[in-house]
């Protein structure tokens, strides 16, 4: 039986951007940070793949953890920057906020792309996107 959620991870090719952002802009704090050479058998076991070789970040904010990966083997394909929420995969990370309308405004100022401005659908949300391209939900909950 599962006991809860730990993390969830994000292979990007600018390690310090992507810290810059959940950091700097969203209030996550740096918990650790470890890397591994290519030829670490349990690591290319784990990961279904021959001579992986990353640096990665784990990040907190409260209890949940965002685990940032850069990988430099074996070579990564870049992702659409604009992938749309409907392919199958990860879709998005959502964030709780107080004053959704302020940290939009905020982070707007920042640099970071949105979809629309909040809306309200029963809860007051929005999407955005970090500097790779994930989307980013902020949401109030009325």
């Amino acid at each position: 039986m599962m006991k809860a959620m730990h993390h969830t991870a994000i292979s990007t090719f600018d390690m310090d951007r992507l810290i810059k952002f959940y950091c700097d802009l969203l209030g996550f704090e740096v918990e650790q940070e470890f890397e591994w050479p290519a030829g670490i058998k349990e690591a290319d076991n784990i990961l279904a793949l021959k001579d992986t070789a990353a640096k990665a970040v784990m990040l907190k904010l409260g209890d949940f953890r965002l685990e940032l990966f850069q990988f430099s083997s074996p070579e990564p394909k870049p992702s659409d920057p604009n992938r749309p929420v409907v392919d199958h995969g990860l879709t998005h990370l959502a964030f709780t906020v107080e004053d959704i309308h302020a940290e939009y405004d905020r982070l707007v100022k920042a640099g970071m792309r949105f979809h629309c401005p909040p809306q309200n659908i029963g809860a007051i949300v929005t999407y955005g996107r970090d500097p790779d391209g994930n989307v980013v939900e902020l949401m109030q909950i009325t």
